[in-house]
């Protein structure tokens, strides 16, 4: 694989403000949402101060979050999470995550090992959570990226907070939008793939499926009956399985780190793999893509792909 450094580029935003009014948010009462990525085998009891199954939030001095649940089920022991992985292939499902409402201050607690919860935490929910549901932080950034609006002649269509334990992983997709992506605090790790290597990545259709949390901290599977099947990538790009994907032998991945204070351009239509480390702490400009010419030539690309079976 090779390393990509060339896309990083520090940001002028005031990141560090942000880390410091994480800290002052603990002392305010509002509504705010998260994910939650959980492991739907851990038997664990939920924490105390988790939300109750009618989704009304505790009332506290903290924000309230929306989290939600994927992850590979664990193999073995009721506390032993294999992962954590948003959105992703399990067996014959799309999974996708389960979402609950909680305290701000019980995800830190979890983060900073004080407390425990069921799977792993993630604050993903991507809705342009930022400004709709944290607005004590708006203060402390740019509402937009100035020379990403200028470029692309518009602006952003959502602003993403991101928020989570180092199990959380976002599984190999790709975005109809052009991604600003600036790290906060700790580092995020990204595997990418250009849209050129859309022949080597395999896509199968799956039954959508959402895991449910039980007010007995376990988790089940529930399929979404009324949603049509989900196109998505069953690969692991970690450890790929050639002798299942032997074309994805010939993808050429991108790696690269995005550390505290830098933002990577992330191009619309890019596959792309995302780890972090433990709290880190990120946010996210999406601007929709225009559906020009790069756009056709990935459909071009997308349909030869199916045409010719290398799916």
């Amino acid at each position: 694989m090779n390393t990509l450094s060339t896309s990083i580029v520090s940001t002028s935003m005031c990141l560090g403000c942000i880390s410091e009014q994480i800290s002052a948010l603990m002392d305010l009462t509002f509504q705010s949402s998260v994910c939650l990525l959980l492991c739907p085998t851990w038997t664990s009891p939920p924490l105390h101060c988790t939300s109750t199954e009618t989704g009304s939030a505790p009332i506290g001095p903290a924000s309230s979050v929306t989290p939600c649940s994927t992850g590979q089920p664990c193999r073995s022991g009721p506390s032993l999470i294999s992962d954590g992985y948003a959105d992703a292939v399990r067996g014959n499902r799309f999974v996708m995550p389960a979402e609950r409402r909680l305290p701000l201050s019980c995800v830190l607690d979890v983060l900073e090992g004080q407390a425990q919860h069921p799977g792993v935490l993630y604050v993903q929910k991507q809705c342009s959570n930022l400004p709709t549901e944290l607005p004590q932080l708006l203060s402390d950034l740019e509402p937009h990226v100035p020379w990403a609006s200028e470029a692309l002649g518009k602006m952003p269509d959502a602003v993403n907070f991101w928020l989570g334990e180092a199990a959380a992983v976002t599984s190999l997709h790709k975005d109809h939008y052009e991604n600003l992506y600036c790290v906060v605090s700790g580092e995020k790790r990204f595997l990418l793939h250009p849209p050129s290597d859309r022949p080597f990545i395999p896509y199968e259709l799956y039954t959508p499926a959402t895991y449910q949390l039980t007010q007995e901290g376990s988790f089940k599977m529930v399929d979404e009956e009324a949603m049509e099947k989900v196109p998505w990538i069953p690969l692991d790009p970690l450890a790929p399985d050639l002798a299942r994907y032997p074309n994805y032998s010939q993808a050429r991945a991108l790696c690269c780190t995005v550390q505290a204070g830098e933002m990577l351009y992330l191009p619309a239509l890019w596959f792309h793999h995302v780890q972090q480390s433990h709290g880190c702490i990120a946010v996210n400009y999406w601007y929709d893509m225009e559906y020009d010419l790069k756009y056709s030539y990935f459909q071009l690309l997308d349909s030869l792909t199916k045409a010719s079976g290398l799916d």
